[in-house]
């Protein structure tokens, strides 16, 4: 009898004690995992901009420019800085409709969050996860996946423009020798094909992702997690357009705030070649390791090798880089860590995403 009385209320104290446990680890995350957040990413871009070895030096150009006749160019690139993420914004708030309704300023917080952790986290797997927390506890694993067709429409226009700019570096800005830059014309032309095959892939992939989507699905290991893929065969054409366009907006916006600071900073090029240039380097940073997307050195090696071709003026280039590096990544960041100390990863039924 005695035996039999405690089994029966085994049960009851397990229950308590799990219910407890999980309702200290939700508080734990709610409460003490976004401030904790806030200041590792705090650290995290204060030591990256520490470690880069033009950081003064720009820095002080920057300022100087502020006051200079043209300042006024500097502050349209920081309005457009909002401009460029409102657009990443409202592809995400559009491919989210599908499972969960969320406002423009909701959208715009989950982007910037998202920069945050990705800005510190390799191959910027946290961006995708920092948009992911500002959804409904069932809908983060399948916003994850949706978000991966944003990125894959900005990856579209990133290729298509990068080929278009090195077939005119090719033929109009470089000299016709045997070698392109110290690169062999046989291997130059090699990485735009390589890059034209790229373009391909990924738009029939882009526009036939419903289709993709049920032959995956034959197979036993993606069935069994259909439920995180299922919302991809709901993309539309019409909708899939609407997405690449944005993500065409987003890079024009990329390409005027860059054309805006070279101006600012005296950096003497044509509009034309200016466009060219910026949309090389935006490809060589899209096919790069991710993790170097954040260095400010590997940036301005880059831009100092295809604006060099052009321009003699080294400070003006990196102070450029520098400007567009703090302008779009670290303002972005910091403010994104900002919405992550009020973060909650578990919510209650009845809040919505505002």
């Amino acid at each position: 009898m005695q035996y039999f009385s405690i089994s029966a209320r085994t049960p009851f104290f397990v229950s308590a004690k799990s219910m407890l446990l999980s309702k200290r680890f939700k508080i734990f995350l709610n409460y003490v995992l976004g401030p904790a957040i806030f200041i590792w990413l705090s650290w995290s871009i204060y030591h990256q901009i520490q470690k880069q070895a033009n950081v003064h030096q720009s820095w002080y150009i920057i300022k100087s420019a502020l006051t200079g006749p043209q300042s006024w160019k500097l502050g349209l690139v920081i309005a457009l800085m909002i401009v460029q993420w409102g657009f990443e914004a409202r592809k995400w708030q559009i491919l989210i409709g599908h499972i969960q309704k969320v406002s423009s300023k909701a959208a715009f917080r989950a982007i910037l969050s998202g920069q945050a952790l990705g800005f510190s986290t390799p191959n910027r797997v946290g961006e995708l996860l920092g948009r992911a927390v500002f959804l409904d506890e069932g809908n983060r694993l399948r916003g994850i996946v949706l978000s991966l067709v944003g990125g894959l429409s900005q990856t579209i226009v990133t290729l298509l423009g990068g080929l278009l700019a090195l077939v005119w570096l090719r033929t109009d800005i470089l000299p016709a020798t045997n070698r392109v830059a110290g690169v062999s014309i046989v291997w130059y032309a090699g990485f735009v094909i390589a890059t034209a095959i790229g373009v391909l892939a990924f738009v029939l992939l882009f526009f036939r992702i419903a289709w993709v989507i049920r032959m995956l699905e034959r197979i036993r290991f993606v069935n069994r997690y259909r439920f995180l893929i299922e919302e991809l065969e709901n993309l539309r054409r019409k909708e899939l357009t609407r997405i690449l366009l944005l993500s065409l907006c987003r890079y024009a916006v990329f390409i005027v705030q860059y054309i805006l600071l070279l101006q600012v900073f005296a950096v003497e090029v044509t509009l034309v070649n200016a466009v060219c240039m910026v949309s090389v380097m935006l490809l060589i940073l899209t096919i790069v390791p991710t993790i170097a997307l954040a260095e400010l050195g590997f940036r301005g090696q880059v831009s100092l090798q295809l604006f060099g071709l052009l321009s003699s003026n080294t400070i003006g280039i990196i102070a450029t880089t520098a400007g567009i590096w703090i302008i779009n990544l670290i303002i972005p960041a910091a403010a994104g860590s900002l919405f992550l100390i009020g973060i909650r990863i578990f919510r209650n039924k009845k809040e919505k995403a505002t």
